[in-house]
């Protein structure tokens, strides 16, 4: 595994940060997961991470929203993306954690910064007949997600 910088730099006085290395989620749920969680309180993202895991609330798509039906709420295009959102909160949790490590206040932090890159892509293949094979890849993901004080 490769050494993967963040993509943002942060004062490590007031901030805290934590990165998951090549997680087998999607990278499209995981893009909008990010984008829906930033510039929340910390309390209030692991709430609505909770709500998702359970079907209560649905993360809404902006960028890949093809045959993404509508759900209750102000939203357009939304799913219910449990594995990544899984995922995203143990991230959320060490950089919690990292918080207090430091000294800091995690319920006066906000995620000032949560994105995600492409992993590294494990390649595999499905026999079929007559000796021929198929492709059968698994993409993975790195999330990134930095916590500020406010």
């Amino acid at each position: 595994m490769a050494r993967v910088n963040y993509s943002r730099e942060s004062n490590p006085n007031t901030s805290s940060r934590a990165m998951g290395y090549e997680l087998h989620v999607s990278p499209k749920h995981t893009r909008e997961i990010c984008t829906a969680i930033k510039n929340m309180r910390i309390p209030a993202a692991k709430q609505y991470l909770t709500d998702v895991i359970a079907l209560k609330r649905a993360v809404p798509f902006k960028r890949y929203t093809d045959g993404v039906g509508h759900r209750r709420g102000r939203m357009a295009a939304g799913r219910y993306p449990v594995r990544a959102s899984s995922e995203v909160l143990k991230v959320l949790v060490n950089a919690e954690n990292s918080a207090m490590d430091k000294g800091l206040e995690p319920d006066r932090m906000k995620i000032s910064h949560a994105a995600t890159k492409q992993g590294r892509t494990i390649r595999g293949i499905i026999p079929r007949a007559m000796g021929r094979a198929t492709a059968k890849n698994t993409e993975t993901v790195t999330v990134e997600i930095i916590l500020e004080e406010l």
